[in-house]
């Protein structure tokens, strides 16, 4: 159960359009901004943010993005994230079949290999403390430029904040991230955690 309980999206009608930004991104405006709402300026930085991280612009698949989110993620231990980047990765396009083989992105040939490092990255990224090392970055390099890891690591960077808030929340996972948990992420371990009890 969350520790504080989302208001109604009404509550602060000049978060109409900001809150559009995790309507497209999610097809529902998350429990975890609902919450943050009452203090508006953080919703208004945050979706600012998003957009500059995840929105028109980029040279990196915006599905892609979300698998990072997802993998920065992972490695987290926010299983609220896991969820919902899931659900945003499949909203911007990739297919229900690579979202479903999410825990053998090793060796699973939906997976490219500039993928699959980009991937260990965001795992690395993600960790506390941080894994990234030189060896990790070169590899890296042999796939992405410079402005890709930039975007790559902004999106991990991104999810941190997420992460730590939607953990320290205990927020409560809604319906349709649940129901993705469930059938994707359950066989690798995933149970909801504190986001569903």
């Amino acid at each position: 159960m969350s520790h504080l309980s989302p208001l109604p999206v009404e509550t602060s009608p000049e978060l109409a359009d900001d809150f559009a930004v995790f309507i497209d991104i999610l097809g529902f405006v998350p429990n975890s901004l609902l919450t943050m709402q009452r203090r508006p300026e953080m919703v208004k930085g945050f979706a600012a943010l998003t957009k500059g991280v995840m929105g028109d612009g980029s040279t990196v698949d915006p599905g892609f993005k979300r698998l990072i989110a997802h993998f920065a993620s992972r490695a987290a231990g926010c299983q609220y994230c896991e969820a919902h980047s899931l659900i945003a990765a499949g909203i911007h396009g990739v297919s229900d079949e690579k979202v479903a083989a999410v825990w053998e992105y090793q060796t699973s040939p939906l997976y490219s290999e500039g993928e699959r490092v980009a991937l260990d990255y965001a795992l690395a990224a993600g960790s506390v403390p941080n894994q990234v090392d030189e060896q990790l970055v070169a590899r890296m390099k042999q796939y992405w430029d410079e402005g890709q890891i930039v975007e790559i690591l902004g999106a991990v960077s991104l999810y941190g904040f997420l992460n730590r808030w939607n953990d320290s929340m205990a927020t409560d996972l809604e319906d349709s991230p649940r129901a993705l948990g469930d059938k994707v992420l359950r066989k690798g371990g995933w149970t909801g955690g504190k986001h569903v009890e």
